[in-house]
C-alpha cells in the first residue's frame, strides 16, 4: 500500500472528479491521502474531505505564495488544528521564486506555523523554493526539531536534505523525481535514508512521467515510488512499505 502524503483534492479539477479519483486510488493500492490546506477560507472544504472519507486526512495552514490575505495566528491555527482529522500544520514555509521584494511577512507567517505545531504536537508540512538557507535558519531559530515534519516536494540538494533530516524532518518526493533532467533530485532520492522518505503527488500539479503535463492525481504516486525503487535498486514493495510506515510514524494522529 502507498500513501499520497501531499495533495490538493479540494481544487476544482480534482474535487469535481472525486469518485473516479477514489476508485483509481483503490485500483492502484493507494490507501490514504493527506489533503493540504493553503488558505484559511479554503480550510473548511479540506476538512470536509477528511471528515467524509476515512482514508483522507487534513492539514491546516497558509501557503507562502498567498499575499495580502488573512494572516494566521497561533491561536486561530490551534483552534482549527484541534479537530482529530487534522494531522499536520501547513503547508507553510518560504518561496522566493514566485514573489520578490520585502518578504519578511513570509518569514513571520512561517514562524507562526512552527510555533503552532510545537504547541499542538502536530508535524509541519514545509514548502521551500529558492529559500533553503532562510528556511533552515528559521527552523533552527524556532526549534522546529521539537516537532519535526516533512520537507514536501523536495527540490534541493543532498546537503539541504541532510540538514533537514538532522532537524528531525522527512524528505518527500513528488513526480519531479521522474523527470529526465531532475538529476539533483534523483541523486537525493538515491542517497537519503529510506526511513526518512515520503512520497507524494502535490496533485493536481507535477504529474509524473508518463502523465507529465496532465492533471495529477493521488493514484499516480505509484510512479514516484517506482522511480525511487529503480534509482535505489530495490523493489517497489520495499519503497511502498517504508514510505507508508514513515507516514504513520510521522503523523501520529493518523489512523491506519
Amino acid at each position: 500500500m502507498l500513501v499520497d502524503s501531499h495533495c490538493h483534492l479540494n481544487f476544482p479539477e480534482l474535487f469535481e472528479n472525486l469518485p473516479a479519483i477514489k476508485q483509481a486510488m483503490h485500483d492502484n493500492k493507494v490507501g490514504h491521502a493527506l489533503c493540504i490546506s493553503v488558505t484559511l477560507p479554503d480550510f473548511p472544504q479540506v476538512l470536509a474531505l477528511a471528515e467524509s472519507n476515512n482514508n483522507f486526512y487534513a492539514s491546516v495552514g497558509v501557503h507562502p505564495d498567498y499575499e495580502n490575505i488573512e494572516e494566521p495566528t497561533v491561536e486561530g491555527l490551534l483552534a482549527l488544528a484541534a479537530h482529530p482529522k487534522v494531522i499536520a500544520i501547513g503547508e507553510t514555509g518560504l518561496d522566493y521564486f514566485r514573489l520578490t521584494g520585502d518578504l519578511e511577512w513570509q518569514r513571520t507567517r512561517f514562524r507562526t506555523h512552527i510555533r503552532t505545531a510545537i504547541v499542538c504536537g502536530k508535524p509541519l508540512v514545509i514548502h521551500t523554493r529558492n529559500a533553503a538557507e532562510d528556511t533552515l535558519r528559521i527552523m533552527r531559530e524556532e526549534n522546529a526539531q521539537k516537532i519535526g515534519g516533512v520537507m514536501h516536494c523536495f527540490t534541493e540538494n543532498l546537503n539541504v536534505a541532510m540538514q533537514a533530516i538532522e532537524l528531525g524532518f522527512y524528505i518527500s518526493f513528488s513526480g519531479i523525481v521522474t523527470f529526465k533532467n531532475a538529476l539533483t533530485i534523483k541523486d537525493v532520492a538515491k542517497k537519503v535514508p529510506l526511513n526518512r522518505m515520503l512520497v507524494e503527488t502535490d496533485s493536481p500539479y507535477l504529474a509524473p512521467i508518463p502523465y507529465r503535463g496532465k492533471t495529477n492525481q493521488p493514484s499516480y504516486v505509484k510512479y514516484v515510488a517506482e522511480e525511487i525503487a529503480t534509482l535505489r535498486g530495490i523493489s517497489l514493495d520495499e519503497v511502498s512499505t517504508a514510505t507508508t510506515e514513515n507516514f504513520f510514524r510521522l503523523f501520529k494522529h493518523a489512523a491506519e
